[in-house]
């Protein structure tokens, strides 16, 4: 992989991870038959260093990682248009690495992760509704082989 250009905008692993953990949701990008991509938006959580998402049980993105399970994830956090400057100031977060379903315990973990990040006011009817939906549900691990965090800078510099 080719090293960033705006070094000076790398985040830290620490700044990397804390992305991660607060961002609201991200874009899978897979690659179907022909290297057509594919990318679509999808709620995720970062846990024990890896990626959760679920999703139902059948449609193109679970297609696409039947074919290929090699991905590219990507979140965006505190993006500002700044027009005057021609520029938009954002923190970044790319990713890649493989996509695997998961089950039983660990798909347990992961949607009980999502409900923790997502709606943790609600936890005793997160949890029912899970059992509900469970099997309605499949839940896929990203391990992650690479990734790079970007952020753009907050005050005025001469790194523009």
């Amino acid at each position: 992989m080719k090293d960033m250009r705006r070094k000076e905008r790398q985040l830290t692993p620490e700044e990397t991870d804390r992305l991660l953990q607060t961002g609201v949701f991200g874009v899978l990008s897979t690659v179907g038959s022909g290297g057509v991509p594919y990318g679509v938006p999808l709620h995720y959580v970062y846990h024990h260093k890896v990626i959760y998402f679920h999703c139902a049980t059948d449609g193109l993105k679970l297609d696409l990682l039947d074919q290929n399970n090699r991905v590219s994830f990507c979140v965006v956090v505190d993006a500002v248009v700044l027009p005057e400057r021609f520029s938009t100031r954002y923190s970044s977060v790319i990713l890649s690495g493989r996509a695997f379903e998961v089950f039983d315990l660990e798909k347990r973990a992961g949607l009980v992760a999502l409900l923790g990040k997502y709606s943790a006011g609600y936890l005793d009817q997160g949890t029912r509704y899970i059992e509900k939906a469970w099997e309605r549900t499949k839940v896929y691990r990203i391990d992650i082989e690479t990734c790079t965090g970007k952020g753009t800078i907050t005050s005025k510099s001469s790194r523009d």
